[in-house]
């Protein structure tokens, strides 16, 4: 029995400190939210906020790449995620879309970069 604990430790400490503390914040955010109109000047000024947030962290991680990314040139992570804005916009505005097509941009880019992206 031991062993599988061992095993699967890191995915319960995942659970208990990643995952359930966050699970309990949205769920009282969709509790207390139900009912509000979603064009008040709150929502808007939330949405803004999260908005700027995420985008700060995508520059964070493109500019200042750690891990693997930092192999990729700068040249082509900007590349990837202005192809990745483009296809968002030109594709119904679908995140998926966008997101797959900076992906195989980071991809292909990598590639005739010469970085090898490929986890042993």
């Amino acid at each position: 029995m031991s062993g599988i604990v061992t095993e699967l430790w890191p995915y319960i400490v995942l659970i208990l400190v990643g995952y359930l503390p966050n699970e309990v914040w949205r769920m009282l955010g969709v509790a207390v939210s139900h009912g509000v109109d979603e064009n008040s000047e709150l929502l808007i000024w939330v949405r803004a906020v999260a908005t700027a947030v995420l985008a700060g962290v995508v520059a964070q991680l493109v500019v200042d790449a750690p891990g693997a990314l930092a192999l990729v040139p700068l040249s082509v992570r900007l590349a990837a995620l202005a192809i990745g804005f483009l296809t968002f916009l030109v594709i119904k505005r679908s995140v998926f879309a966008g997101v797959m097509g900076g992906q195989a941009a980071m991809l292909i880019g990598g590639y005739l970069s010469g970085v090898s992206l490929m986890v042993p």
